[in-house]
């Protein structure tokens, strides 16, 4: 049996040592996929530290031990969802602070990168996170979001058009 199987078995089964090691190593995971679904590195962390905690409390709960990655992406799924709704209750626009120096080629490239994913509605940064930064298919992520999957792959679609335009829009404005 696979090691991470046996890890999960074994938190399943209240072993903490395990659930932190199983947390260990998807962490960066579950925290790139937040940042990027809520542009907000606060926000981030503490959806990630509640999806965590309730993994932790329910992980009990868990049917199969094959599908944890995908079980806890779909935890940390709804609680950034719940962001989005906070977010819009409180009707602020949520922004990074970028410093104002003189950045590397690359580098440059990469903020552009980000600030045109951030440009994306809310729907949109969540499906191309889960597909890029969690791995679902389209099927699961439709499952998750309770969509069509034909649906979630127009939405993809037309955000990563979307973003292909931004950046090629930036890149003119640079020249």
């Amino acid at each position: 049996m696979d090691q991470n199987l046996q890890q999960i078995k074994r938190a399943k089964s209240g072993d903490v040592e395990a659930f932190a090691d199983l947390y260990r190593s998807i962490y960066a995971d579950l925290y790139r996929f937040a940042l990027y679904t809520l542009k907000n590195p606060t926000d981030a962390e503490d959806a990630v530290s509640e999806t965590v905690m309730d993994a932790f409390t329910s992980i009990h709960k868990l049917r199969s031990e094959a599908s944890f990655k995908a079980w806890i992406f779909q935890i940390l799924s709804v609680k950034c969802k719940r962001r989005f709704l906070e977010y819009k209750n409180l009707g602020d626009e949520l922004t990074a602070d970028i410093p104002d120096k003189e950045f590397s080629h690359d580098l440059a490239e990469a903020l552009d990168l980000r600030n045109c994913f951030f440009g994306l509605r809310d729907d949109e940064r969540l499906i191309i996170s889960m597909h890029i930064f969690a791995g679902y298919s389209s099927l699961e992520i439709a499952k998750v979001l309770h969509m069509n999957a034909n649906t979630v792959r127009s939405k993809e679609s037309r955000a990563l058009k979307k973003l292909s335009e931004q950046l090629s829009d930036s890149n003119k404005k640079e020249r």
